[in-house]
C-alpha cells in the first residue's frame, strides 16, 4: 500500500480479506473520502465491483464520483455537493 495524503491512498489496502472484514475496510476508505482525510481513492479494475457495492448503500452515495481510467480502474472523490 502506497499512502500519499496530498493525492489519496493507493493500492488494494483489503487485499486477502473477504467478507464483513472488506467491506468494513471500503467503508473506512469511503468515510476518510468524506471527511477530506484522502482527497481521492484508486479503485483497481478487479476490486470495483466489491468497492462499489459497498458504495452504492451510502446515504452520501450521490456525493462521490468515480472518474474512469484506462483499463476499468477508477478514481473516487467525494464532492461537496451532490451529483444529480
Amino acid at each position: 500500500m502506497k499512502v500519499d495524503f496530498e493525492k489519496g491512498l493507493y493500492g488494494k489496502i483489503y487485499l486477502g480479506k473477504g467478507g464483513a472484514a472488506m467491506k468494513e475496510e471500503i467503508t473506512e476508505i469511503l468515510d476518510r473520502l468524506m471527511t477530506g482525510e484522502l482527497s481521492e481513492y484508486y479503485v483497481k479494475n478487479e476490486d470495483f465491483m466489491e468497492f462499489r457495492e459497498v458504495l452504492v448503500k451510502r446515504e452520501d452515495f450521490k456525493y462521490f464520483r468515480g472518474i474512469g481510467q484506462r483499463g476499468g480502474d477508477v478514481l473516487y472523490q467525494y464532492l461537496k455537493e451532490p451529483r444529480s
